[in-house]
């Protein structure tokens, strides 16, 4: 009795001790960075080497927009904005935004096309923060994502509050959350329900029209979020996606119109200002969060009412051209959108954030009509400068300011901050801005304050000014981009410590059971460790080796499902020898060629969604895309499938020792599978199966299916504690509990997965049973005292790595299904769409696996010809958990040492941080499933103890 209380507690020991070592690591190696409570203040310029305005109230420069229209269009693609020319292939959802294009095209017209680049990862709320303090969030924000706190540190939002600007705001909640005492007025739409795609945009527009029209506001925000929920739902290439950029462009046209029609002089949008813009970019499958290509470009598109004297100096622009069709010139440029923050508040004339790391950009800038007036800087014979020579001197004022902005901040951050930059980076970047300033005042300051006497020289010299101001705001944005984490080592090392210390606890454990069963992990006679164990630690070992390379984390389904596949070859060249189960061997290696090739279409991020029935694999049948066959596979195949598994199941409680609660629990998922069905046939693109299930409460049937779940979880507890079965030994008590606890959560899981759920429920099972079978071969001709295949238990865990990929999940935050989240909702409510999407994240992957080990066990007493008794059975159970457990920490352990050594490694958050989350989640969620298991598992085994102890009382 003490043994088996012992090997039940461990577990629980284990999950501890795991969730120790990742709180410790992760205070050490997500560290946000330090947000100082400092502020900007207009008074704050007279410290500064640089000219400072005319005016009397402390303006660090000249404000050259009187108002300022952003309107944000979430999720906007580069290509959403720029002309079709610039790629190498026109898409369907290219050259909707007409107005944009034209505007910026137009003879004569003061507007421009940017592609806008962000910083990872590429969340909405990390990208508000970066758009507006100026700063490069740290990794740590994503956590956030869904519920934003407020913004401590200095922002645009704030300095245009505290210097007299009246801001309003309309559409995605999330301002609100950010700024929730900043604006004059506001009318948030919730944004979470990613399934509306309406509800904000029409809310928006709703408020937007009547607004320009009024003068109550100097800033104007309009957060649109159409296109990031389409994407999600539907992805790029959809209608869905194409109507919702076809209402901004008329949306947007009309914006123009209206601006214009009172951009007259002393007009209500004389001096308007209007930016376009998206916060971040989306992959074809409407996912972001990452780092790629398509989620870090955006756009933004900039126009002025007035038109700019001429153009800035070619060192200065940035135009990437191409030709059209008619032959005509189509340029845009790009900027940091690091720099926005700054660059705004360039324009409005409001002290820059205190915090912000970006430079002035002089495109954007140039824009501003007003900037080519140098009437608000005090230098000598102003009078006499050209309009270029004029521009220039104001924009190399503001970059002196910018410049003495940054120096600031970083010089009280590296004395404020616990760790800061090291004293050789300071050095550089001191020594970058000194020579700056000692040209500006040598030089430069000079030269301006004795203009006749050195007109020739004004240009260069204002040139080479420039020159020096870019390189050292460049140095000092390079700089935090590659070091701005502050890792404390000593708590990542105790950490990490932790981790290595539990490892050689769960082996401990291990060998300890092996000793108080007389189990050896030595081959008969002691001659060896057995082949089995030495090839499984070589797979295991290879897996967790290739984390420590960014491209075999990129490709992490792919390898596991080449280990895989790798220890099926060995399975079957073990059942060609001894001609048994070769059907069974050779079935696995199919499955997992399947398994591979949906791996190959969820990891592409090419699909429309993450369905891989979606993603057009048609050509390997030789049916093309667009043709029936195809169409009335992909619905009716997933239907078909959950028909199989309920007729499985209607098999399995068919079995005589199914009886009493057991078979009610079991039963309702028969009802679960049917309304699955129902579900999916209502929302099939088939005309004739939806007319037919016309009618049908669909929106209901989710919730109804996560009811029954929930009432099956309820009534295994009552069974497990409350019924006894003693006409059940032990291992018919395990498979009931075990088809009972998997009946009752598959159906959740499979709705939650979309229709590729019941299909991949087949896969589990078919591959499940292959390695059951497969380890029968084993153990029945082995003369082995170690009752269990450590292979096994390695294929176990393989099959559900690569479960995890072929339901098209990554590891990183924009392989998360969203959509998911909102099957059977349309409200958003953080702990229930949390639930809902960490089942369909894990419920394939861990969820199921974890609690369907058993089977793996009861094949050694159905098959196996070696019988230890009751004791011995939950003895082995409990060993296979441990080495599951035991892999899954090895991987981590592993993980956790990758992101150690590749902290300052380039793509440390885009890459090795999201796999570190997605790991160190799943192997807690792992311990818990453990635990759970070993409390579920063993309840007979203490039932006949406290028999046999009566027995022996009487």
């Amino acid at each position: 009795m003490g043994r088996r209380w012992w090997m039940k507690w461990y577990s629980w020991v284990i999950l501890v001790a795991h969730v120790f070592a990742i709180l410790i690591f992760t205070r050490g190696f997500l560290l946000t960075r330090t947000e100082l409570p400092y502020y900007s203040h207009g008074s704050d310029i007279s410290q500064s080497p640089c000219f400072s305005s005319t005016s009397t109230n402390h303006s660090w420069n000249k404000p050259v927009v009187d108002r300022l229209v952003i309107i944000v269009l979430d999720a906007i693609r580069f290509d959403f904005v720029a002309p079709s020319v610039f790629f190498q292939e026109k898409k369907a959802w290219m050259d909707k935004l007409s107005v944009l294009q034209k505007m910026a095209f137009a003879e004569g017209s003061s507007a421009k096309i940017f592609k806008a680049i962000a910083d990872p990862p590429t969340t909405s709320l990390q990208r508000l923060k970066g758009l507006t303090t100026g700063g490069l969030p740290t990794f740590i924000d994503v956590g956030n994502s869904f519920g934003a706190p407020a913004i401590v540190e200095d922002n645009f939002i704030h300095q245009l509050v505290e210097n007299g600007k009246r801001v309003v705001m309309m559409g995605d909640d999330t301002w609100i959350q950010l700024f929730p005492h900043h604006f004059n007025n506001s009318h948030p739409y919730p944004s979470f329900n990613v399934k509306d795609l309406h509800t904000v945009d029409n809310g928006c527009i709703e408020h937007l029209f009547p607004a320009l029209y009024q003068d109550d506001w100097d800033v104007l925000i309009a957060h649109f979020l159409g296109v990031d929920h389409a994407g999600h739902i539907f992805g790029v290439d959809s209608l869905p996606m194409i109507e919702k950029l076809e209402q901004y462009n008329l949306m947007l046209e009309k914006v123009i119109k209206v601006l214009g029609s009172q951009s007259e002089p002393g007009g209500l949008h004389e001096n308007t200002f209007l930016l376009v813009m998206g916060d971040h970019g989306q992959t074809l499958n409407g996912d972001h969060g990452g780092g790629s290509a398509e989620e870090v470009e955006t756009s933004i598109f900039a126009m002025s009412f007035k038109k700019p004297p001429t153009s800035i100096p070619s060192e200065l622009d940035t135009s990437s051209c191409k030709l059209d069709l008619d032959g005509k010139k189509k340029c845009a440029s790009s900027i940091q959108q690091l720099d926005f923050a700054v660059t705004v508040s360039a324009l409005l004339g409001i002290p820059f954030p205190f915090g912000s790391i970006g430079r002035v950009n002089p495109e954007l800038y140039a824009l501003g009509a007003g900037t080519w007036n140098l009437g608000g800087i005090n230098a000598r014979d102003s009078s006499n400068l050209s309009e270029l020579e004029e521009w220039l001197l104001n924009y190399v004022n503001v970059l002196c300011i910018n410049s003495w902005q940054v120096k600031r901040y970083i010089d009280v951050y590296s004395a404020s901050s616990v760790i800061g930059f090291s004293s050789e980076d300071l050095l550089h970047i001191s020594n970058a801005y000194v020579q700056a300033e000692q040209n500006w005042a040598n030089s430069t300051k000079n030269l301006l304050l004795h203009r006749n006497e050195r007109s020739h020289t004004l240009l260069p010299a204002l040139t080479r000014q420039i020159d020096f101001y870019f390189s050292f705001l460049s140095n000092v944005s390079e700089l935090a981009r590659s070091k701005w984490t502050e890792f404390n080592l000593k708590l990542m090392g105790i950490g990490l410590g932790t981790m290595l210390i539990s490892l050689f606890i769960i082996f401990l454990a291990i060998q300890r059971v092996n000793n108080l069963y007389t189990t050896s992990l030595l081959s008969p006679g002691g001659s060896g460790i057995s082949f089995e164990l030495i090839f499984a630690f070589f797979v295991v070992a290879i897996r967790a080796c290739s984390f420590l390379s960014n491209s075999f984390i990129l490709e992490e389904g792919k390898v596991a499902s080449f280990l895989l596949a790798t220890t099926s070859i060995v399975r079957l060249r073990s059942s060609i020898m001894k001609k048994k189960m070769l059907f069974e061997a050779l079935s696995f290696l199919l499955l997992i060629s399947i398994l591979r090739f949906t791996i190959e279409v969820g990891l592409s991020k090419q699909a429309a969604t993450s369905l891989f029935l979606s993603a057009s694999p048609s050509w390997v049948l030789g049916v093309a895309p667009g043709h029936p066959l195809w169409t009335y596979m992909a619905e009716i195949g997933p239907i078909l499938a959950v028909i199989l598994l309920a007729c499985l199941l209607c098999r399995t409680i068919a079995n005589s020792i199914f009886g009493g609660l057991w078979k009610y629990i079991t039963m309702a998922t028969i009802l679960s599978y049917v309304l699955i069905a129902v579900y999916w046939g209502a929302e099939s693109s088939i005309p004739t199966l939806a007319l037919l299930l016309q009618g049908m409460a669909k929106g209901h049937i989710p919730r109804m299916i996560y009811a029954i779940g929930l009432g099956q979880l309820l009534l295994f507890a009552v069974a497990h504690l409350f019924v006894k079965d003693r006409e059940l030994d032990y291992k018919r008590s395990l498979v009931v509990k075990t088809v009972s606890i998997l009946s009752a959560w598959s159906p959740t899981i499979i709705i939650l997965s979309g229709k590729q759920g019941s299909l991949v429920a087949l896969a589990l099972i078919i591959g499940g049973y292959c390695i059951v079978k497969l380890e029968s071969v084993e153990d029945s001709d082995s003369d082995a005292i170690f009752t269990f295949n450590p292979l096994a238990i390695a294929q176990w865990n393989l099959l559900a790595v690569c479960l995890f990929f072929a339901t098209g999940h990554w590891c990183a935050f924009d392989g998360l299904r969203y959509g998911a989240a909102f099957i059977g909702f349309d409200e958003f409510v953080l702990v229930r769409q949390a639930i809902l999407l960490t089942i369909d994240t894990f419920g394939f992957s861990h969820i199921l696996p974890v609690l369907a080990l058993p089977f793996l066990a009861v094949c050694n007493f159905l098959f196996g010809q070696n019988d230890h008794g009751k004791d011995f059975r939950f003895t082995q159970l409990s060993q296979m958990y441990m080495m599951y457990g035991l892999i899954t920490a090895t991987t981590v352990t592993v993980t956790i040492i990758c992101v150690t050594i590749q902290r300052r490694h380039l793509m440390v958050w885009g890459l090795f941080a999201p796999k570190f989350v997605f790991d160190v989640v799943g192997l807690v969620l792992t311990d818990a499933l453990i635990c759970l298991a070993s409390l579920l598992y063993s309840g007979r085994l203490e039932d006949d103890d406290t028999q046999a102890v009566q027995r022996t009382e009487q």
